[in-house]
């Protein structure tokens, strides 16, 4: 696999591909805007209105910029020392640290916690819960208790450790480091915290497509490549200070070979994304309507079923061919939330069976957790899958007007 990095016109793509087949693209807008919320930043914010029938406070985190922070959690957010003394409690005019936990959807505000998450490549620190935990994509139990063990020498009340699916291969060495580089962050956070005026941005995400590499794709791609000789750079730098052995898979693509958006298809791939309608090698088609309460999907028959006898046998072809593209299209289009698929009926039990274990087996491949419900008798399969960032369509229409 390769991880392509590319300018498009306001934004810098973040593009996985496999033999040239656009896996996913993230899409991040290079503007400055200061209102706009990233997940992962930290700011000192005042508390504006306490809502207590939804257990919840508007917090303006940055100027103008309101972010909604549930009352539900265990965790109260740190109060600095500029505001009322901590007693457990969230009131108006409070001073508190805040993390972005999820962009601002439509309608909806931003989501923000005081239970503050700091990501590294091999380990996560989540102040607030306590314990001790191995991703579940570690399926050796001998590394799985290695694992536990050396994070239980750091637990202590009030820090959750995680260790994430490349620590698995991350040497003893390397994981103590970051671990206490976690718990450094976390310390002058804290002590910058305390005397910021209110406002104030403690820390800012890294940008998405160094995320990305952070994120695991370093270690899974054969090689990084981008056609942008600044992105190069800001890559080469991250990449010598926080993960050298990683460098030499950075490449600079040659024009020579053409132009990087012709050869992978980049721009038409974006524009299929966009529509509707996805045609199946079979004559069959998708149509995928996300709306605000879920995605519908839609599987058509189209022009597959002309001049064929065994209908029931074709309709599980095209269902099965339908499966693996709806997999695919979730993780290219990032669509989240709830999913409903409409499947084309079948009659066999054993089919509809078969169907279902193929489409888990799909969506296994997505880096995202994805959940394959169950099927109705009227075959509709319910999907779900973890909201991390907005969908590619909304990431590719922000600051258009639309």
């Amino acid at each position: 696999m390769e991880l392509l990095l590319t300018r498009k016109e306001n934004k810098i793509l973040s593009i996985l591909a496999d033999e040239r087949r656009l896996l996913q693209i993230h899409a991040e807008n290079m503007e400055e805007d200061p209102r706009t919320a990233v997940v992962g930043d930290i700011y000192v914010g005042k508390v504006r209105n306490v809502v207590k029938n939804i257990n919840a406070a508007f917090v303006e985190f940055a100027k103008g910029q309101m972010g909604y922070l549930s009352l539900g959690e265990r965790v109260t957010p740190l109060h600095t020392a500029g505001g009322r003394p901590d007693d457990g409690r969230v009131l108006i005019g409070d001073e508190i640290i805040v993390q972005v936990k999820r962009e601002a959807l439509k309608t909806k505000p931003p989501a923000l916690t005081g239970a503050i998450d700091l990501t590294g490549r091999y380990v996560v620190l989540t102040v607030g819960k306590s314990g001790c935990n191995v991703s579940k994509k570690i399926k050796d139990k001998e590394k799985r208790t290695y694992l536990l063990e050396l994070l239980g020498e750091y637990q202590q009340e009030g820090f959750l450790l995680i260790a994430r699916t490349n620590s698995a291969g991350a040497s003893e060495e390397t994981l103590r480091r970051e671990i206490a580089g976690l718990l450094r962050r976390y310390e002058a956070i804290c002590k910058d915290g305390m005397h910021k005026v209110v406002f104030s941005c403690l820390e800012q995400a890294l940008p998405a497509y160094l995320a990305d590499i952070r994120d695991g794709y370093a270690a899974e791609v054969e090689r990084i490549v981008t056609d942008d000789p600044e992105i190069y750079g800001q890559v080469s730098g991250y990449l010598t200070e926080n993960d050298p052995g990683q460098i030499e898979k950075l490449a600079l693509w040659d024009s020579a070979h053409g132009k990087l958006d012709a050869v992978y298809n980049v721009t038409k791939t974006l524009e299929h994304a966009m529509m509707p309608k996805v045609w199946l090698k079979s004559g069959a088609y998708l149509v995928i309507q996300p709306t605000e309460a879920l995605v519908s999907i839609d599987v058509n028959t189209g022009k597959a079923i002309s001049k064929k006898k065994d209908v029931q046998k074709t309709f599980y072809k095209i269902n099965v061919e339908a499966a693996r593209e709806i997999a695919a299209q979730l993780r290219l289009r990032n669509l989240s939330g709830i999913i409903l698929v409409d499947f084309i009926d079948m009659e066999s039990e054993q089919d509809q069976k078969s169907l279902l274990e193929l489409l888990r087996q799909e969506v296994r491949k997505d880096q995202v957790q994805t959940t394959v419900v169950d099927m109705t008798k009227l075959g509709l399969v319910e999907i779900t899958r973890k909201k991390v960032r907005k969908s590619l369509y909304d990431q590719i229409k922000e600051r258009q007007g639309e």
